[in-house]
This record gives structure tokens, sequence and C-alpha cells, in this order.
């Protein structure tokens, strides 16, 4: 837990199983899946591809049910889309005939909000992002990175207890997605929110991260978590800071080994 404090659990998932159906038979996605993350941490998953990182957070979300076991946001059994959760995805996914103001709006407007209030929100959201004076835009007329800003402020309208985060600077150039990362992190120290980050970037998981928690390939599950014992404020000149080297040498070990065990199942 960030600090060593005890705080609740803002996430807590315990034996989760997730399926899809095949032709003849049926993938395995997840299978006895344990996850707890504490209210204020920022949390990394990583882990090869096709593991059920992003199944995993669907699961967490509430838009997939698991098969087996049990998802609880603060305590609270989630039955469908879980209220206090907000969720960004690799695409931004902006409706392209609305506006950014209108596209951040847009849950407020699902959820019954009047239109100055929704509006007043978004407004909110949009500085907080970084896209103040961006409001009156088109998606297409926005940078990858105003983009990817524009869907945060979208999830973030709703004022989330808890963000998760899929992949959503994997598309941008490196300079880009380093800024982006930066910048969640001050987003994270005025809101305190609750962060569960898949990535495939080791080096973004520990600058980011609290905890990096490494997934095994599939079935996933939770077979290794690293501290990343350093400090916050943290800043873009930190990333080469000792700690978050060490931190990051211990997760690419047990990815590498998970690798080599895979590759020897599948030579015998």
């Amino acid at each position: 837990m960030a600090g060593g404090q005890t705080t609740l659990d803002a996430i807590e998932l315990r034996e989760v199983r997730r399926s899809f159906a095949m032709d003849a038979s049926a993938l395995i996605a997840l299978d006895s899946l344990d996850l707890r993350v504490a209210e204020h941490e920022i949390v990394a998953v990583v882990g090869p591809n096709g593991c059920g990182k992003s199944t995993l957070l669907r699961v967490c979300s509430g838009l997939l049910a698991p098969d087996g076991g049990s998802v609880r946001v603060f305590g609270s059994a989630v039955h469908g889309v879980a209220e206090r959760v907000g969720l960004v995805f690799q695409e931004p996914r902006l409706l392209p005939w609305r506006d950014v103001l209108g596209n951040v709006a847009f849950p407020l407007e699902l959820a019954g909000v009047a239109r100055a209030q929704r509006e007043a929100r978004a407004h909110e959201v949009l500085v907080l992002a970084g896209l103040d004076g961006f409001g009156a835009a088109l998606p297409d007329q926005l940078s990858g990175g105003m983009a990817q800003r524009a869907a945060l402020a979208r999830a973030l309208a709703t004022d989330p207890d808890v963000l998760l985060l899929d992949e959503p600077f994997s598309a941008l150039d490196a300079l880009t997605r380093e800024r982006l990362d930066a910048e969640l992190l001050e987003l994270w120290g005025r809101t305190g929110t609750t962060i569960v980050l898949v990535t495939h970037s080791i080096s973004e998981a520990v600058f980011v991260s609290d905890r990096v928690l490494v997934m095994s390939p599939r079935p996933g599950r939770i077979v290794a978590e690293v501290a990343v014992p350093a400090g916050r404020p943290r800043l873009p000149s930190h990333r080469e800071a000792a700690a978050l080297r060490e931190a990051a040498e211990e997760v690419r070990g047990v990815l590498e080994a998970g690798a080599t065990a895979v590759d020897m199942e599948v030579a015998a």
C-alpha cells in the first residue's frame, strides 16, 4: 500500500474466473485471480499479450461479469456497470459529430444531469486535463495526445473514485507518452483517485505506480507483485532513479521467467 498506511480496499477480486465461448470449447481468460487495490493507490498491471489484462479491467468496471468469484468496489459487490468507476480505453472513442465539450459531458447527459450543470462540470475537467480552450474543437482537430486527454476528461466527468486505464497512451510517440505519464501523476496528486493502469511499458509501469502486478500467460493470474520504493511527487527527471531502475529489472525478470516457462511447455 502507498506509504505503508492501512486504507480501504477500492477494488477487491477473489478467485475470479472469466471465459469466452469458442466454436467447440471455452477460452479461459482469467482463472483464480485475486486482486486488491487500496484507496488512493496507483497500481500498474503488466503481462504478455493475450493474458487477460483488458478483460481484468472490464471485470473490475462491471462491463463483464465473472463466471465465478467475487468483485467488490469499496466493499460493495459489483453487479452491472459500477457507478464509481471510470474506464479509459486504448483508443479515445470520441463521438466525431460532437465537439470536445459535448463528448466530455456525454456521460452526464446519459445520467440525466441538466445541461447547465453537465457543461459546467465538463469545463472543470477539461481544465484539469489540460484542454482549457478546446471545448469547441471537433475530435478530428485534435492531436493524438489531446484526444486521449479528452477521453480522460470524459472518464473524470462523473467524478469516479476509481479510474481504470487500458493502455491509454500506447499509440502515442515516446515523448508525448512520457509527458502524459507525468500529467497523469499531476492529476492524481490533485484528485487522489485510485488508478489501475494496464500497460506493456515496464518503464511507464514503474514510473507511475506504487506497485506493479505481473500477470501470467493465459489463463491470467497475478503471479508477482513488485513494490516501487520511490517517493512522490515523481518528475520526468526521476525516470532514471536507481529505485525505478531496480523495480523495472525485477518486473522484467519475472516476465522473462514466465516467457521461458511457456517456451519450455510448448517445446515439451
